[in-house]
């Protein structure tokens, strides 16, 4: 499922339970993310999101820098048998604060 930046801060700013998963790559990250966001890149979802995102029904706030790999991410999950993904496009759309 799609939503906007500002719905996704809503999300962070009034619930609890959720991931915030960044899938650029670790430069990407490094140079600025989303503050609490994990890293795993769109490229290595299939082979590390069982891993790391253990709960398949747990709230997943998907992003990258434009929205096109958070896209392929997403699918990849809802692929794997995950939920509850919410992809909401790229940091480049982010007004929010950045670390």
């Amino acid at each position: 499922m799609n939503i906007t930046a500002q719905q996704a801060k809503e999300i962070m700013d009034t619930q609890g339970g959720y991931i915030i998963l960044d899938t650029r790559t670790r430069e990407e990250y490094d140079e600025k993310h989303i503050p609490g966001a994990i890293l795993i890149p769109h490229d290595q979802i299939k082979q590390e999101a069982e891993s790391v995102l253990k709960d398949k029904n747990q709230l997943i706030l998907v992003y990258c820098r434009s929205g096109r790999r958070s896209k392929l991410a997403s699918e990849d999950l809802v692929a794997l048998g995950y939920t509850n993904i919410k992809e909401f496009g790229g940091i480049i759309d982010w007004p929010y604060a950045v670390e």
